[in-house]
């Protein structure tokens, strides 16, 4: 199993954070991994997804549908995708309170034949950046919306 995780303190309460989360389909305004997404924001819901494949080449995306498999409401939001053998990731939130804010943990845990292929480094170098461009945008996102 490969992870990703980052964090990040947004300065919003979880509810405001929340919202921007399970607005699937404005995040072609503001997501820069997920650039698409459509579907039904319930625990079990199907979303349509086009994201950045940040271990292809450049510019490289993936569209696939996943199942949001957490879906606790300002606190936690989970997605499953799965090729078979493959590939299988389990994209992730946790929202905390703290303070006048909120604590992010964002990551991945993903499996499979592809995810084997990347290293750490690779990880570290081409997967992080774009977590971590996610996390500030997110914090834009809601503080634009307040």
């Amino acid at each position: 199993m490969k992870t990703i995780r980052t964090e990040a303190f947004i300065p919003a309460p979880p509810a405001e954070v929340w919202a921007v989360l399970v607005d699937f389909d404005a995040y072609a305004d503001w997501n820069p991994l997920n650039i698409r997404a459509s579907g039904e924001a319930r625990p079990g819901g199907k979303i349509r997804t086009t994201f950045v494949n940040p271990g292809g080449k450049p510019g490289a995306t993936v569209t696939q549908t996943v199942t949001l498999t957490t879906f606790e409401p300002e606190r936690a939001l989970a997605w499953t995708g799965n090729v078979p053998l493959l590939f299988r990731g389990r994209h992730h939130f946790t929202l905390t309170p703290e303070g006048e804010g909120t604590r992010l943990l964002h990551g991945e845990d993903m499996g499979g034949l592809i995810a084997m292929t990347f290293s750490d480094a690779v990880l570290r170098e081409k997967f992080v950046p774009y977590y971590e461009a996610v996390n500030r945008a997110l914090a834009e996102r809601v503080k634009g919306v307040r």
